[in-house]
């Protein structure tokens, strides 16, 4: 009888293992044909060498946007701040529409218009309703070309950068961030801060940023994208309507990007006045272009991110997350993979107690020194499947998917497909997240930068020091 039982409950524990598999397989089919049935990207290239690149999902709202490749890194050392500076200048009016004019005719559109630059690029975008997208990129198409920059604008603005600038030095995140940039890119331009340093905010003027115009936005450089309720082919008309006026020949050789060197250093700025420790350490990584991009980034999703306020506890996937409660090593961490064209950031950032600097850091360097030797397939899994639901999560809506066409536009030339990249996240093997640990992390000088009470964080040659194994 015991026999019989155990025979049948040895059936069961089959046909639940069928089951399950089967429930998989149904799941995985049904994404797979759901990636594949997202409507397509569509490219044009005008004849100036601008792109119109668009996605069309018949919704009722759209998101169309320029995308420049300009930002920080095109700038130099004496006109570091001009980027965002124009940015700024981008709303305050134009030579047929003064600054209240743009704003009612935003407002009884009832649109949302908005900019933002980055190190690599600057982004102008408007949100509305998908029968106003002419007249949205009507808008855009006339800040970009045709903004008044005048003196009274300018002196305002440049008051309002100084104010966002002190509210930058309040956020600690951003703090750390840009000595992370400055110490391991130092002397070059990635090293630079995105608003600048105050005496060049003081000091740009109309002929700074009319320079910059004509050097950098070019049709060849600039792409305008589309998500939601747009038609490509009419967007296309769009652009040779209201964009065909924009050049695309250079004073001299065209603006070429600097190759921007990575240096092992370290930043501190030791204040005991402030109650937490803030410290990122970093490697240097890969460009977006780069055949690791894909090995690193399921490398950065297996450390993961944890914050106090999550639960989780010893239930944690992230061996980092589940040490991090049990022994209240910090308060939060998050791992990044930051890439520009040619070079990357690869690294974490964590917000601890003063004392607990040394024992976060010990376990961090311990867990990138297990990615280089001995992770699981069980790990790589999971980072797997967390990436790609990641990577859907983050495109919901006309806007994220806007921004992701008009940057991959810029970084790639083409929008990667999401079953494509689906299908390249899937081939990453655990051999791969070795192989790219061992090129970029092991036996690495990092990039150290740290803000506050940071006495107890070791010294820069024994963070060094930890970041190789020597075993018997």
């Amino acid at each position: 009888m015991a026999l019989r039982v155990l025979s049948v409950s040895q059936n069961l524990r089959q046909l639940s293992k069928g089951a399950e598999l089967l429930k998989r397989y149904k799941a995985t089919a049904s994404l797979k044909k759901t990636l594949v049935n997202i409507p397509a990207t569509q490219v044009t290239r005008l004849d100036n060498g601008l792109r119109v690149a668009s996605e069309d999902s018949g919704a009722a709202t759209a998101t169309v946007g320029l995308w420049i490749d300009a930002g920080s890194r095109s700038e130099t050392e004496k006109n570091n701040g001009v980027a965002h500076f124009l940015e700024h200048m981008a709303f305050k009016g134009t030579a047929k529409r003064s600054q209240t004019d743009l704003e009612l005719e935003v407002e009884n559109l009832g649109a949302h218009l908005n900019a933002y630059t980055s190190r690599e690029q600057t982004v102008f975008y408007a949100k509305c309703l998908s029968k106003d997208v002419p007249k949205a990129v009507e808008i855009l198409a006339d800040i970009i070309q045709n903004s008044k920059l005048g003196e009274s604008e300018i002196e305002r603005e440049r008051s309002v950068i100084l104010r966002e600038m002190q509210e930058v030095e309040s956020n600690l995140q951003e703090v750390v961030f840009d000595h992370l940039h400055a110490t391991a890119y130092q002397g070059t331009p990635l090293g630079q801060t995105i608003l600048g340093p105050t005496k060049n905010i003081k000091c740009i003027g109309k002929q700074d940023l009319c320079d910059y115009i004509s050097t950098h936005y070019k049709a060849s450089r600039i792409v305008l994208a589309g998500a939601g309720g747009v038609k490509h082919d009419d967007l296309v008309k769009l652009a040779q309507d209201n964009l065909r006026g924009l050049e695309n020949t250079f004073d001299g050789k065209p603006p070429a990007i600097t190759p921007c060197r990575f240096t092992g250093s370290e930043v501190r700025v030791r204040d005991d006045s402030l109650p937490l420790a803030h410290v990122a350490v970093a490697v240097e990584g890969c460009g977006w272009t780069d055949q690791d991009n894909i090995p690193l980034m399921v490398a950065n999703t297996l450390i993961g991110a944890w914050d106090r306020s999550q639960g989780g506890g010893v239930n944690n996937a992230s061996n980092l997350a589940r040490a991090s409660a049990e022994d209240n090593l910090c308060h939060s961490f998050q791992s990044f993979n930051t890439c520009y064209k040619d070079t990357g950031l690869w690294g974490i950032y964590f917000v601890c107690d003063p004392l607990q600097c040394e024992d976060m850091l010990f376990n961090v360097q311990t867990e990138w020194m297990r990615l280089c030797t001995m992770v699981t397939e069980a790990e790589v899994e999971r980072a797997k499947n967390l990436l790609k639901t990641n990577m859907l999560l983050q495109l919901d809506g006309t806007t994220p998917i806007c921004e992701d066409i008009g940057r991959q536009m810029l970084c790639y030339n083409r929008r990667i497909p999401l079953h494509e990249l689906e299908q390249r996240i899937d081939a990453v093997s655990v051999s791969n997240v070795c192989d790219v640990a061992m090129k970029y992390i092991y036996d690495r000088c990092p990039a150290v930068a740290a803000v506050g009470p940071v006495e107890n964080l070791p010294e820069y040659n024994r963070i060094r020091s930890s970041m190789y194994w020597l075993r018997v």
